[in-house]
């Protein structure tokens, strides 16, 4: 069918090279337009993926004018499309000044369709990605509610936390600074019977040890110097509710005992009183830091950690997220441009190649604070990778990988992660990665991928 192919729009006003392109596309949904009133048209009702765009149109053939113009107005009326433009083989100037303005990738005439073709595929594929990627930020497709993932690790996490939040079990959070920890703990309220209470946070790496226990359980008036009033802590604000001790492994050993005592008991007397508080609370725990070695080093109790410990939920870091970098950047990209009126239109290839790429030692708080700062610092209406100050993938010793090679895996593991989740089913497979079942057939021949 052909409303089932990708669609694939070739503005050339050279009709016996359209229709080699054509010959070269018969798998996609293929229209064709001589110059820039039809091509627009085209573009307007038909919403084509990927566009090849010549830039030598008429009335300029011999210029760039009126092909850049063109693709002006294609980015401005379909932003989301990739456009590949083709130039002469000495026209290389006017081909960077396309990708200044938004084109995908160029290519230079003679044609040669196995070449073409990959860009065009490639396009087509980045093209699919994006549109998921668009797709999850809506609420409802959101895993969890403040969640944006699409990695497999991370989903597991978010069904994890569906199924403990409505019990009352103690949940410790594991995980590197900057993965979550906090809106997975949030998403654990929210997703419980108590989500109608308070959810308090306090952090016990931020405050001094002396404050920590009053800022806790609270203190009467005169309980010691500067006390001149009774003061209700953390753990009495959050009645009916949770409790969340972020950094929980930075807990002075010396107010541990206390906090054991509370959780066994459910009552505690604060700082300075005598009289037993009886609290109902859901206690939500993390650290950053390994417990079994807290514990062997004698900096956290043992029958504390086993009480915390009732579930433990291990958050992955960035690096092993497959797929959440990129997911995540357009995130805060879309919120940066809602909020703050901005009109980024989104990553060049170089910035996704960069992200898949990087560590991100940070986490997701380095990569949103990079994408800010790009959003801020970008000349153009694409972020680079050079706007995220992240390392280009390149040829260099250093890194051993090309910009090309670094697309080819990405596409051969988005093709191997579809036929897996669809057990081998190329049909089933090819609506995953949404492309046709021709095209998924010769992605699958190109990188030696068998069903």
């Amino acid at each position: 069918m052909i409303g089932a192919k990708p669609k694939l729009l070739i503005v050339e006003d050279d009709l016996g090279l359209q229709q080699q392109l054509a010959w070269t596309f018969e798998d996609y949904h293929v229209l064709s337009a001589t110059d820039r009133s039809s091509a627009l048209g085209l573009v307007g009702s038909e919403n084509p993926s990927v566009v090849t765009l010549d830039l030598g149109l008429p009335p300029d053939r011999d210029g760039a004018s009126e092909g850049l113009a063109t693709l002006e107005e294609i980015r401005r009326i379909a932003p989301h499309a990739k456009v590949i433009v083709v130039t002469g083989s000495d026209e290389r100037e006017h081909a960077l000044r396309a990708i200044a303005l938004g084109a995908y990738d160029f290519y230079s005439k003679p044609i040669d369709a196995e070449t073409i073709r990959l860009i065009v595929s490639r396009a087509l594929h980045l093209h699919s990605l994006e549109a998921e990627n668009r797709r999850l930020q809506e609420n409802e497709r959101r895993p969890l509610d403040g969640v944006v993932s699409s990695s497999p690790v991370m989903l597991n996490v978010c069904r994890m936390v569906e199924r403990v939040a409505p019990t009352g079990v103690t949940v410790l959070l594991l995980g590197e600074s900057g993965t979550g920890k906090e809106l997975i703990a949030r998403a654990l309220h929210n997703l419980s019977p108590r989500r109608g209470n308070r959810f308090v946070a306090i952090n016990c790496a931020a405050i001094p040890e002396a404050l920590l226990e009053s800022e806790l359980f609270g203190h009467e008036k005169g309980a010691f110097t500067g006390a001149h009033r009774q003061v209700v802590g953390k753990v009495e604000l959050a009645d009916r509710g949770t409790l969340f001790l972020d950094e929980i492994g930075d807990m002075p050993i010396q107010l541990q005992a206390k906090l054991l005592r509370f959780l066994q008991e459910r009552v505690f007397e604060r700082v300075g009183g005598r009289v037993e508080i009886a609290i109902d609370v859901r206690v939500i725990c993390a650290t950053h830091r390994n417990p079994d070695e807290l514990v062997r080093s004698k900096i956290f109790r043992e029958d504390l950690y086993y009480r915390l410990s009732e579930l433990v939920i291990s958050i992955p870091p960035l690096r092993e997220r497959e797929g959440d970098p990129v997911v995540l950047a357009h995130h805060f990209l879309n919120g940066m441009n809602q909020n703050g009126g901005k009109a980024i239109r989104g990553f060049t290839p170089d910035a996704i190649a960069a992200m898949t790429s990087y560590a991100w030692p940070g986490n997701v708080r380095e990569l949103e604070g990079r994408v800010k700062r790009a959003g801020i610092m970008a000349d153009g209406e694409m972020i680079t990778a050079a706007d995220l100050d992240l390392p280009l993938v390149n040829a260099t010793p250093s890194t051993g990988v090309t910009l090309k090679e670094a697309r080819e895996r990405a596409e051969k593991t988005a093709i191997e992660k579809a036929l897996a989740l669809t057990n081998g089913n190329v049909s089933q497979a090819s609506k995953l990665l949404e492309v046709s079942r021709p095209t998924l057939y010769e992605l699958m021949r190109n990188h030696g991928v068998r069903s």
